[in-house]
């Protein structure tokens, strides 16, 4: 898609916004109080839409007042589970010119993000914003520059950030438990349709039932498919892939833990493998990506890997390795090993001490002993705790509840715009790197490429 049809498309619709009363001039910041109600609407009713909505009202003092969605049928679900007097559009910026909504989720295609967000700070609402925040670096900017003008609260929906388990990582990071950071390696692995995005498409799809030309936004204008319209992140122009969907996540959270700012070289290598059904973004994809050091952290490499085709069952791990220890993240919790070494080297096993002479075998072992002290020679013990979360824990939730925080307080949000575009910024250029076939290097102070 053409920076300038994008460019274009941006001003129709906010020319559209002033016109609805939603444009810059509309702005305003909504003083709350810790009794006052904060009425939400969400846009984009699909798999994440509705998770969502249903975690934000299990927030206290929060209502749904509306939702916005393409499909009708999506629409028609708000409403059986919220009520027949639920407010329901096809039309967002219906949504976002209504008084009595406070607060927006964005939960639409990755390609609708930026334009969206925008356009909510600018109607004086609150917004959180699925992750990755935006499809592209230069809507990054703009998004960015949209929450500093409009001061809006605003927020990206990557939970890990409010995660109670990468707290306490970034606990024993900070305390140095693990030493000198060298490594991280993640991967999350799966192998099932669904996993792979194959998502359930219901029977009345249609032209009829979906506003397909709306949707379409500024991509290419082709027939009605039901697959890039219920499948969408199985296509370039709509969606991020793996990296805008699952590396994101593992980049945020590795961003908490360590302060980093992101890499300053990206690789990435992958293949269509198994999944063939149409799409056109690889269903296994590793990549490199090269931090350099900084105040926060030295030098370190990480490697992600996402793989839909793992015969093997599938599976996730995030393990931050370094001289003295490693963390490792877990499904409930976080694990802290340390195997630490004696400081004498120690001789014999896999050396070419087996290969001296029996004198020069004795010579050595006495002058070894007289160099290292016992307590030297002996290993230390190896230590193992493990930090779990509580039971029924949730982080969606926990990242809601900073969020609604930052609204009735007008606190700094737990992941604005700038973190949410270097979480999204490496994860974006995977992709560049994949189907370039090239490296490519990132300036992540200035988010930026090179």
């Amino acid at each position: 898609m053409s920076t300038q049809s994008r460019r274009t498309f941006i001003r129709q619709a906010g020319g559209a916004a002033i016109l609805l009363g939603t444009g810059p001039l509309a702005a305003f910041t909504k003083p709350f109080s810790a009794n006052d109600t904060i009425r939400i609407g969400c846009i984009g009713m699909g798999i994440m839409g509705f998770g969502d909505v249903a975690c934000a009202l299990q927030v206290p003092g929060v209502e749904l007042a509306g939702v916005a969605d393409l499909y009708d049928g999506h629409l028609a679900h708000a409403k059986e589970l919220y009520g027949p007097h639920l407010f329901t559009t096809r039309d967002y910026r219906e949504l976002l010119a209504r008084k009595d909504i406070d607060a927006v989720i964005i939960a639409t295609p990755d390609f609708w993000h930026d334009t969206i967000s925008i356009a909510a700070m600018e109607a004086g609402k609150a917004v959180y914003c699925e992750k990755p925040m935006v499809q592209q670096i230069a809507e990054g900017h703009q998004v960015i520059e949209a929450q500093r003008r409009t001061k809006a609260i605003f927020q990206v929906g990557s939970q890990r950030v409010s995660s109670v388990a990468f707290a306490k990582a970034q606990e024993y990071y900070r305390k140095g438990s693990i030493g000198q950071l060298n490594i991280v390696e993640a991967h999350i692995d799966r192998h099932d349709a669904l996993g792979a995005w194959q998502y359930s498409i219901p029977t009345d799809a249609s032209p009829g039932t979906v506003d397909w030309d709306t949707y379409l936004k500024d991509t290419a204008k082709l027939p009605w498919d039901p697959k890039r319209f219920f499948r969408w992140r199985n296509y370039q122009a709509y969606g991020t892939g793996i990296p805008g969907d699952l590396f994101v996540h593992l980049i945020s959270g590795l961003h908490v833990i360590t302060g980093a700012k992101g890499p300053s070289r990206i690789f990435a290598s992958g293949n269509l493998s198994y999944w063939k059904d149409g799409r056109d973004v690889p269903d296994v994809i590793t990549a490199i990506f090269e931090y350099p050091e900084t105040p926060e952290h030295p030098t370190f490499q990480l490697t992600l890997r996402v793989n839909f085709a793992d015969g093997g069952g599938g599976g996730e791990s995030t393990r931050l390795i370094g001289s003295e220890g490693a963390l490792e993240l877990t499904y409930n919790g976080v694990r802290l090993q340390k195997r630490g070494l004696p400081k004498a080297p120690g001789y014999g096993g896999w050396d070419s001490f087996n290969t001296f002479t029996k004198e020069q075998q004795a010579a050595y072992i006495q002058q070894y002993n007289k160099t290292y002290s016992a307590a030297d020679q002996a290993r230390p013990a190896p230590v193992t705790e493990m930090f779990t979360v509580p039971e029924g824990y949730d982080d969606r939730l926990d990242h809601f509840k900073n969020f609604f925080a930052s609204v009735r307080t007008g606190k700094q949000v737990v992941e604005d715009a700038t973190f949410g575009l270097r979480a999204a910024g490496p994860a974006i250029l995977t992709n560049q790197s994949y189907f370039e076939r090239k490296e490519i290097k990132w300036d992540a102070d200035k988010m930026k490429v090179i």
